[in-house]
């Protein structure tokens, strides 16, 4: 979509973002979004057949931008220096987002699109990492994979839920993460490989 189109949705997603993210999905309006966006709401409706598919392209924004990021925190770099960018980056954006944890804990876990789009980004995230670490000959590089992605995706609820986790602990947590994944429980005690 171009021109005054393009701009009236990406204001539309936008609002959606900030409305989902405070209110949670089952508490927001089509009415609140579009007057946030600054559109009739029958605009809203032109673009989205119903609430659901309007999340759905929330979520779907978010996540390419998400994987083109950490795709370009992976390239050209040795395995131990992207997997430290990726936790970074990982940490980061839900550091950012930590003011709308509803867009992840009040969604319509229901919608089948939504589902579906979900398993894909997961899967598409998870073959980023294990072909990283393959290509480094990682032995079992998808149960690796999903380990290192289930680190971040522990420490995020940190970030999420612990009102005093501040922006400076995320890059400590990150670096700490990393080294754990790479080097094991010796990360942990100071110990550190060359």
């Amino acid at each position: 979509m171009g021109g005054i189109h393009g701009d009236k949705y990406e204001a539309i997603l936008d609002a959606a973002y900030t409305i989902f993210g405070t209110k949670g999905f089952y508490e927001s309006k089509i009415s609140e979004i579009a007057e946030q966006a600054g559109v009739a709401k029958g605009t809203v409706y032109l673009y989205f057949k119903s609430k659901e598919q309007l999340f759905t392209a929330v979520t779907r924004r978010d996540c390419e931008q998400y994987l083109a990021e950490m795709q370009g925190a992976l390239a050209n770099r040795a395995l131990g220096e992207g997997l430290l960018r990726m936790a970074k980056l990982h940490l980061h954006y839900y550091y950012k987002r930590k003011q709308h944890t509803k867009l992840f804990f009040m969604t319509p876990n229901n919608d089948p699109d939504l589902m579906e789009f979900m398993r894909g980004f997961i899967q598409d995230y998870t073959d980023m990492v294990k072909n990283k670490l393959a290509l480094e000959g990682v032995q079992q590089p998808e149960l690796h994979a999903k380990a290192f992605i289930g680190m971040m995706e522990r420490l995020k609820m940190d970030i999420l839920l612990d009102k005093d986790f501040r922006e400076y602990d995320v890059d400590q947590t990150a670096e700490f993460a990393t080294n754990l994944f790479m080097y094991g429980c010796e990360a942990g005690s100071g110990i550190r490989r060359p």
